[in-house]
């Protein structure tokens, strides 16, 4: 494109002829524009012409214009309209806005043009030049408007503009228009950008893990969908007043024609009939409503059948709000919440039935309340309410009720209810039957547990880490840790890692029965699973090697526990003295204790009752009551095995008073005895010819439901038929 040619011959010489007086006929659009007094001459070339005819620009016309957004209106046609319509002057500064706004634009972009194709002219030439097309184009859109201006590609060349020229300003001026579109557009989204619904949405994302540039491209994307929808409901409100307006100007004319018409039907006699009203309808749609939803056909029947699913569903999903309570049925309800264990519920809850009708919603949210108030109540009311038809009971409510009995130990009610699950036609299932297995072994019914568990595993269900943990420990519970460590095992090849407490209770209970193989199996398989030993691990060992009768492996383990660094606590040291007192080596306890006190350890109440009750079989009483003493001067009480030492002690040494006061201890705590301490009290009291004695521990402890053994059946028989009996019995 060749702009030393947009200015036609004509245009030059009109310039040429203008004068310092002489004005645009568009004067607001050179108000508050400051002149130049510099004259300068600057040369146009005509399009027709080939010799350069130099023109002069009066130096009132040329002009230091800026047009860098200050285009100003007109201030006559605001002066005209003083004291009118407030909203015409609105609109008017709103489109004088516009237009000072496109010709600001027009001009910047102009303005580049010609200085890169006319870059020996200067600043004012360029300003004259400017004034010039501005003014064209101001002419043009009073005639038609900015859109009507903007809308043709190419207009008709003037006189006064060559046909590139002018082709140059449509150009330049659509592509200022295209700008200001984008800019209001940009605008409206900033304000969509950072409306309410967008930064709820965009909250929400957030609360779900969504960051970064995803969450800012959702936000964009937001905000360009609530433009949209404006848009959109924007344009179906202008088609409406449009349409409206149309048919207001149809009806003023329909009506001006029927009174002409019907003035010249009474003029000539006629009669005029009535016209019906117009029947207004929609066109009748040939086909199917088809609807879709980001390319997704909703219009096929199978979502209608997906609906009704969405909704049942919902319904087991979001429950129903309960009933309101009023008026009596309140009061029933709170003399319901009021009740004690021991009230019998049934007429208050039949009266409540009668005036609530409830569903299964209203029993939920009566048996929540008991819950919380009434512990005891809320069971005795749960297994009422299993029975009613209204509650709905279905599997999942029994196996709620026989879970909460279990964890409160109340084995008989969670069988009562168990068995009336079974009356009912329910059998358990799988969470069921897991339940019970929890309950039987913290129970120690074995028999019962493993009944359960293979019932899980009849049904194909595999036992997880809880249902393993359960049995093991019930194993355990009733004294049989290899069949524990049998299911560890069976953990271990379903790759189901047992824990720590697991390895422990096994630990312990292979320790107790003195089986040094089996503790020695757990260790090495805590070991290769990455359990490091701790100090309870090393006080097991030692005590299952002194009960199997091996003191020297124990002082092994525990001279190892000391290498790694771990220091003795009183339990592990009294382990090992009795490791010692099981062979009797009063020395090696006695050297293994001055070696642990010069390391700072002082021998606790568990470690001195090992010594009482040691001494007191060697028969040392002043040692064993310097012990005894010892325990008193740390301020507790001696354990309930030291009263059994020293009755045994005493009663062998014959001190009758003191004995007597062991053995009434003793016998006010006789729900703890064993089998093993009833038989040593027994034999200690025949040693001393405490007969009569002997016999009455010998009834309680056939009350207790523990029987004698041989040897203690033999020595009561003996102590009789000697008659080996002191004069006077211990009471």
């Amino acid at each position: 494109m060749n702009l030393k040619r947009f200015f036609s011959r004509q245009t030059i010489n009109n310039i040429s002829r203008l004068n310092g007086r002489i004005l645009s006929p568009y004067p607001h659009i050179y108000r508050n524009i400051s002149t130049s007094t510099t004259p300068i001459s600057p040369s146009f070339y005509s399009s027709n012409s080939h010799d350069p005819s130099p023109l002069q620009i009066p130096k009132y016309l040329i002009s230091n214009l800026n047009f860098n957004r200050c285009i100003h209106s007109n201030p006559e046609a605001k002066l005209s309209n003083s004291g009118g319509d407030p909203e015409l002057d609105f609109h008017d500064s709103e489109d004088d806005g516009t237009m000072n706004e496109f010709l600001s634009r027009f001009v910047w972009v102009m303005r580049g043009k010609l200085s890169e194709v006319y870059p020996d002219f200067d600043k004012k030439t360029i300003d004259g030049m400017l004034l010039i097309i501005v003014g064209k184009v101001v002419s043009e859109m009073e005639k038609g408007g900015l859109e009507e201006m903007l809308g043709a590609a190419v207009a008709t060349p003037s006189q006064d503009f060559s046909e590139d020229l002018w082709r140059t300003v449509w150009e330049v001026s659509n592509v200022v228009l295209d700008d200001m579109k984008k800019a209001k557009k940009k605008e409206k989204m900033k304000g969509f950008l950072h409306s309410e619904q967008v930064k709820e949405m965009c909250r929400f994302a957030g609360e779900v893990g969504i960051r970064g540039d995803m969450l800012r491209e959702l936000r964009f994307k937001w905000a360009q969908e609530k433009l949209e929808e404006r848009e959109f409901y924007e344009s179906l409100e202008r088609l409406r007043e449009e349409e409206a307006q149309a048919q207001e100007e149809e009806d003023e004319t329909e009506g001006k024609n029927a009174e002409t018409m019907g003035e010249e039907a009474v003029g000539n006699g006629f009669v005029v009939a009535e016209e019906k009203p117009k029947v207004v309808s929609l066109p009748k749609r040939h086909g199917k409503l088809k609807y879709k939803i980001y390319g997704l056909d909703l219009s096929d029947t199978k979502w209608a059948e997906v609906a009704d699913k969405i909704h049942e569903t919902g319904e087991v999903i979001w429950p129903q709000e309960p009933k309101p309570l009023s008026g009596k049925c309140k009061l029933v309800t709170e003399r319901i919440l009021l009740l004690k264990e021991e009230d019998n519920p049934s007429p208050l809850l039949a009266e409540w039935i009668a005036l609530l009708q409830p569903n299964r919603i209203d029993w939920i949210t009566l048996l929540d309340r008991l819950k919380e108030q009434n512990t005891r109540l809320y069971f005795k009311v749960a297994e009422l309410v299993l029975g009613e038809q209204s509650f709905q009971t279905n599997i999942r409510d029994y196996s709620k009720l026989i879970d909460a009995h279990a964890k409160e130990n109340r084995l008989e009610d969670a069988e009562r209810i168990l068995k009336k699950m079974n009356e009912n036609g329910i059998l358990p299932d799988i969470l069921t039957s897991t339940v019970l297995v929890h309950m039987y072994s913290k129970a120690g019914n074995l028999d019962r547990a493993k009944q359960e568990f293979e019932n899980l595993r009849s049904r194909g269900f595999q036992p997880d880490e809880r249902v393993y943990n359960s049995m093991i420990m019930a194993y355990v519970n009733t004294g049989q840790p290899k069949l524990g460590e049998s299911l560890m095992r069976e953990m271990e090849a379903r790759d189901i890692k047992p824990t720590k407490e697991i390895y422990m209770a096994l630990l312990q209970s292979f320790a107790q029965h003195g089986d040094v193989n089996g503790a020695q199996r757990i260790v090495y398989t805590m070991q290769f699973a990455g359990v490091q030993l701790s100090l309870e691990s090393f006080t097991l060992l030692v005590e299952a090697y002194g009960q199997a009768g091996d003191p020297d492996q124990a002082r092994n383990y525990f001279d190892y526990m000391l290498k790694a660094e771990h220091r003795p606590d009183d339990r592990c040291t009294a382990s090992m003295i009795a490791a010692y007192g099981k062979k009797n080596l009063l020395d090696k306890a006695l050297n293994l204790l001055l070696q642990l006190e010069k390391d700072g350890f002082e021998p606790g109440i568990t470690t001195n009752s090992v010594l009482v009750d040691w001494l007191g079989k060697l028969q040392l009483i002043d040692e064993a009551e310097q012990v005894l003493g010892k325990i008193a001067e740390q301020g507790e009480a001696p354990p309930f095995k030291v009263h059994i030492s020293l009755c045994d002690m005493y009663s062998r040494a014959g001190a009758e008073k003191k004995a007597l006061q062991a053995l009434g201890v003793v016998e006010a705590k006789k729900e703890q005895l064993g089998p093993e301490e009833f038989e040593r009290i027994i034999g200690g009291l025949i040693a001393g010819g405490f007969v009569e004695d002997a016999r009455r521990i010998h009834g309680v402890m056939e009350v207790q439901g523990f029987a004698a053994s041989e040897p203690l059946k033999v020595s009561l028989m003996a102590s009789q038929a000697f008659g080996r009996n002191r004069k006077r019995p211990i009471r």
